[in-house]
């Protein structure tokens, strides 16, 4: 532990901490209200639909911004001194982005019939939702072009006020229209809620409105848009593919079992996005940067180990805990409705466990550029997720087949990763590894 924070003080993003911390707990608190609102007032059969409109915005979301984000901050953070290689950077994010923005909000006001086919059920009409979400797509756009322009400058602190205020205005937004409209508005509150924040965006852009000046047709650089092609490919097939096996597995409960059960398992994944949101902040702020300067076998095995040792004991105590306080937790986030969810939580508990156990892990191909095995893994996980989840509800005849496969799916992407990084966390060191 003592590594890993003389690590952050080192790299001055202690200044932040208090703030990142504001900002995941904001987070937090805003998706248990409206949890709580979507619970009271619209039910477990509202939170079901809702699920599978999230899932959908977050995927064309990323789509519409050619999952640009990661590479354009570190570009932007490498090249900020230099103008003609951030005009050219800027420029070929700007432009590629408005392109990909236009085409996917053209596509989902004028096939917004078919996508509400695809999304709900037949006899849920809600494709006005689904035109309302192509007008407000390119704020999104703008807002993560902002957002990665303040973040490649190291502007993290009004980054994260932004982002702050943000989710208390999108949450006020949401539990109004949930109050007054119902699943209507619970359904309006998410296609709106992230463009919503631009209007706050605008002025931690103020000071950067110089930078305007750079975007130009003629600085699009084919060799920008090349570097940044690995990061876009790795970044749309996860936030893609990810959301529509979540969706496919939604619609399959709602098929075979239910609408409530697919409320409960929308609320147990919920619960489980809460907590895993502190565990992610931590491994994106420490583990990638890490692993990028990492060079030799050896230091990726200590590392590896060290963040284990550190990490898991605490996890896995938080977890217990998490497990042994379900019904509470349930109650408070949600309505007594929803007490089955009770019986889900071993098992996505343990899948969670798991995940995390392989994420840090796979963050490896993220800070060398491993593109193709990133690609094969999310693939053979994304495949085997929707079948051991169609398998294991059959053979249950019950919502809780659906953790059982989180948990084995994981398990066998942990082992798939196990195999590709075995030498370098299992085989013999030498004096060169």
């Amino acid at each position: 532990m003592k590594k890993l924070i003389d690590y952050i003080n080192n790299k001055v993003l202690v200044k932040i901490a208090s703030l990142q911390t504001a900002s995941v707990l904001t987070r937090i608190i805003a998706g248990i209200l409206t949890s709580k609102a979507i619970a009271v007032f619209i039910g477990a059969e509202g939170l079901a639909l809702i699920g599978n409109l999230r899932n959908f915005v977050g995927a064309f979301q990323t789509v519409a911004t050619v999952g640009f984000y990661k590479g354009v901050v570190k570009y932007i953070s490498e090249f900020k001194e230099d103008t003609v290689k951030l005009s050219k950077t800027l420029s070929t994010v700007y432009y590629m982005g408005f392109i990909a923005t236009v085409i996917v909000s053209f596509f989902c006001y004028f096939r917004a019939e078919w996508i509400n086919d695809i999304i709900f059920p037949t006899y849920n009409d809600y494709a006005y939702v689904i035109k309302i979400f192509a007008i407000v797509l390119p704020f999104y756009a703008l807002n993560m072009f902002s957002f990665s322009i303040m973040n490649g400058f190291s502007k993290y602190k009004i980054l994260i006020i932004i982002n702050i205020i943000g989710q208390i205005l999108s949450v006020s937004i949401a539990l109004l229209l949930i109050y007054q409209n119902k699943i209507d508005g619970a359904l309006i509150s998410v296609v709106i809620a992230e463009s919503l924040i631009f209007l706050i965006t605008l002025v931690g852009i103020i000071n950067r409105k110089s930078l305007v000046s750079q975007i130009k047709v003629s600085q699009v650089s084919y060799s920008i848009f090349k570097k940044l092609s690995p990061y876009s490919l790795m970044a749309l097939f996860s936030a893609v593919f990810l959301p529509f096996i979540a969706i496919a597995i939604r619609s399959y409960i709602i098929e075979n079992i239910g609408y409530k059960d697919a409320g409960f398992w929308e609320a147990m994944t919920r619960i489980s996005d809460y907590y895993l949101m502190f565990v992610s902040s931590l491994i994106a702020l420490y583990l990638l940067p890490r692993f990028s300067e990492i060079n030799t076998k050896r230091e990726f095995k200590k590392e590896v180990i060290s963040f284990y040792k550190t990490i898991i004991p605490l996890l896995f105590a938080g977890l217990v805990v998490i497990y042994l306080l379900r019904h509470v937790i349930v109650l408070i986030i949600f309505t007594e409705e929803f007490e089955p969810v009770e019986d889900l939580f071993l098992f996505q508990l343990l899948g969670d466990f798991v995940k995390i156990l392989s994420i840090i892990i796979a963050y490896q191909f993220l800070a060398k550029k491993m593109f193709w095995h990133y690609i094969l893994t999310e693939a053979f996980l994304v495949i085997i997720l929707y079948v051991t989840s169609v398998y294991f509800i059959d053979l249950l005849d019950n919502v809780e087949g659906a953790v059982i496969a989180h948990l084995v799916s994981y398990l066998m992407y942990f082992g798939i990763l196990l195999l590709i990084f075995g030498s370098s966390l299992f085989g013999v060191e030498s004096e060169n590894n």
